[in-house]
């Protein structure tokens, strides 16, 4: 008897410790701004912009000076929500392979609620979104592309997909309060379980347009007719990068769940191309789709009060590609083990410990696929490519003076060795993806999945 009754204990208990420990798994919220490159921020030394909220949240969290996403953005999308090198699974652009395993089917099969808002670009396939583990979506340049009788579709009165339906908005609304709505919504819903929102925004890519704070904002506007629009307006897009961020962690502290939530900001690529910034270290051109720095080199800002350092500079390099280890690791998930990750999770860092950490990052880039890749690999400091190109790259951004042919140090010899083997060992990295996936890209004419953004 005494038996049964121990065995009932210890199963109520044990049911009770379980509910406990889902209840206080941390939520986690990802943002990723679109072509925002590391000198976009105040705290990275833009003197042009203000980004006063995300500048705290880096002054109360960890701030990254070396984080690196791939040049654009179909490309950074694979990575990052895979957690793999693009060669590895990267068919061409606008595409993600069905049979990948995103950290959407990771968190979900792990019992959290999840959630995606912003912009797609993997697939047109009305359950693509919920085929890669989001339970809710509200997406543009998902089931249909970006423009529509010669107008952007994304910012004003924007054309998006809920869920794969399609949805016409014509009462003056701006996609980036309709999706920073949703996923309050969602976060709000779900603020007594654990959630992953997951917000690639639309901002601040081209056409550079006035948002609801710019003087000449027009409700009316169906968009710009013009690929690029207005360079001037990037400040007021950068601006209202920063409110939106606000919106989102405002409503996680009136939830009383902001202790309980990791967030993270990154860019999703370097800034486009006709921006120009003046910064406290110089003025930097845009270079989105270039491998030199301004190309890759993002912001990375972590919040997550109580359980990471504040004020915490982080020097050592970073990518895309850590963030599934980190998430992960944060929330108790186990990895799958089936699957290379890529990554190195940097929690311990964001914690102030002292723990071994990545000596450096791998980019493979092909816009739309196949072979013809560019590489390199890098630490903080040098950057090697694999055609024997090597460049002191945190005193030569532009990669001006290559010192492939110089006479080096021991210590800069032992540097480059080490990037070498990094090169040598992906060398032997092969395909995962579907190889009927394989085919010519998806911008090409006459394609049935036209994606024209870039």
């Amino acid at each position: 008897m005494w038996k049964s009754v121990l065995a009932i204990l210890f199963f109520v208990s044990s049911f009770a410790t379980s509910i406990i420990s889902a209840a206080d798994r941390p939520n986690v919220v990802l943002i990723m701004a679109d072509d925002f490159g590391y000198e976009c921020l105040s705290s990275n030394g833009s003197l042009d912009y203000k980004t006063p909220h995300l500048d705290q949240l880096a002054a109360e969290g960890v701030r990254f000076e070396h984080f690196h996403a791939q040049p654009i953005c179909t490309p950074t999308r694979v990575k990052l929500m895979t957690g793999l090198s693009n060669k590895r699974n990267y068919i061409r652009f606008g595409r993600l392979a069905r049979d990948q395993k995103t950290f959407g089917h990771i968190f979900k099969d792990a019992g959290y609620k999840t959630c995606i808002a912003g912009k797609w670009q993997l697939g047109n396939e009305a359950d693509a979104p919920q085929h890669f583990g989001f339970e809710e979506s509200l997406l543009w340049q998902h089931t249909r592309g970006r423009s529509d009788q010669g107008f952007d579709t994304r910012y004003p009165n924007p054309r998006l997909e809920r869920n794969g339906k399609q949805i016409d908005y014509e009462d003056g609304e701006f996609s980036s309060n309709l999706f920073s709505d949703f996923l309050n919504d969602f976060i709000t819903q779900n603020k007594e379980k654990p959630f992953f929102a997951y917000y690639p925004m639309a901002l601040t890519h081209c056409p550079f347009c006035p948002t609801p704070d710019s003087e000449d904002w027009d409700p009316k506007s169906h968009g710009s007719k013009d690929y690029k629009g207005d360079p001037q307006y990037f400040a007021d897009m950068v601006g209202y990068v920063d409110k939106t961020v606000s919106k989102i962690d405002d409503n996680l502290k009136k939830l009383g769940i902001q202790e309980n939530t990791l967030l993270i900001f990154i860019g999703d690529n370097g800034t486009d191309t006709p921006i120009v910034t003046n910064t406290t270290f110089g003025k930097i051109a845009g270079a989105k789709g270039s491998m030199k720095d301004g190309g890759n080199r993002v912001p990375c800002i972590v919040s997550w009060p109580g359980h990471i350092q504040a004020g915490k500079v982080v020097q050592n390099i970073a990518d895309l590609s850590d963030i599934i280890p980190t998430i992960c690791e944060a929330t108790g998930i186990e990895l799958p083990s089936e699957i290379p990750f890529d990554g190195v999770g940097f929690l311990p860092t964001l914690k102030g410990e002292t723990s071994p950490h990545r000596e450096a990052i791998y980019m493979w880039y092909a816009r739309n696929g196949g072979t013809k890749a560019e590489i390199f690999t890098r630490n903080s400091e040098y950057k090697l490519y694999s055609t024997g190109e090597f460049y002191h790259v945190e005193q030569d951004r532009l990669e001006k003076n290559d010192l492939s042919a110089d006479k080096l140090s021991a210590d800069i010899k032992a540097v480059k060795k080490m990037l070498q083997a990094k090169l040598d060992e992906f060398a032997k990295v092969e395909y995962l993806g579907e190889t009927a996936e394989k085919g010519p890209p998806a911008n090409k004419k006459n394609s049935k999945n036209k994606v024209t953004d870039k």
